[in-house]
């Protein structure tokens, strides 16, 4: 039996948080079996620019857009995105303390990366991970057993395949989780509930005076480089929240 674990889309160039879910947990497992959503993360993540925040988006096929999941969706034809995405990495962090390390890292995942978006972010994220130090057990959701139902149940059934007792979801997913029952059908089937439970943590950014949170991990290896990530991501990691825990201080139940 698995301890813990955590179940996430995988998502273009992710936040801090998402690699302390990943962190925290014996067994994380990359939500690539579930419908592709147009303007989401799973296409798109945001970097800091000398102009501020920007975009960068992943082109993916019209046809894609609607009917497709994330493990089979492809990517545009259009290569040019790629080589867009590098040259605006390059251009707002070529002066951060950690460039030339990070960047040769990062361009061949982007410039080289798979055609499939699900398999694009999730080579991407496990890279980063194993770089910085994560050590956690990775699995794709479309790697397990015929999967059944939607969104809780689906959970629930990931969580009985690979055998976890206890799961820590991100708070998004309170929304559905949470609104019929207390803990959703997770007890119910004898698995344990609780909430991730995060704080941004702040860090330095070369040449601005405020700090911007919720940047892609990105802006984090480039300011603090491989050896620090981990631990600035782990310092703003807060003990999981139980699910009356979080109905209490964010349902006000």
């Amino acid at each position: 039996m698995i301890d813990s674990c955590a179940i996430m889309q995988p998502t273009y160039l992710p936040w801090l948080g998402y690699f302390d879910l990943m962190d925290q947990v014996d067994f994380f497992v990359f939500l690539d079996s579930v419908q592709m959503t147009r303007r989401s993360w799973q296409v798109r993540n945001r970097i800091l620019t000398h102009n501020g925040e920007l975009f960068l988006t992943i082109p993916v096929k019209d046809g894609s857009r609607s009917e497709t999941y994330l493990n089979n969706a492809l990517i545009a034809d259009d290569v040019k995105w790629r080589g867009k995405h590098l040259q605006t990495i390059e251009m707002s962090y070529k002066k951060r303390p950690y460039f030339h390390e990070v960047f040769e890292f990062i361009y061949p995942l982007i410039n080289e990366g798979s055609t499939i978006l699900g398999d694009l972010n999730i080579v991407i994220i496990e890279s980063i991970a194993k770089r910085i130090g994560i050590t956690t057990e990775l699995k794709k959701s479309s790697d397990l057993n015929d999967l059944q139902g939607q969104k809780e149940e689906r959970l629930i059934e990931i969580c009985k395949q690979i055998g976890c007792r206890t799961y820590v979801s991100p708070q998004g997913s309170s929304a559905y989780i949470e609104s019929e029952r207390e803990g959703g059908l997770f007890l119910e089937n004898g698995i344990n509930l609780f909430y991730m439970n995060y704080e941004h943590p702040v860090y330095e950014q070369y040449s601005r005076k405020d700090f911007v949170p919720f940047m892609g991990i990105i802006d984090l290896l480039f300011n603090v480089g491989f050896d620090g990530s981990l631990e600035v991501i782990r310092s703003g990691h807060k003990s999981p929240l139980t699910y009356k825990e979080f109905r209490e201080h964010y349902l006000n139940n």
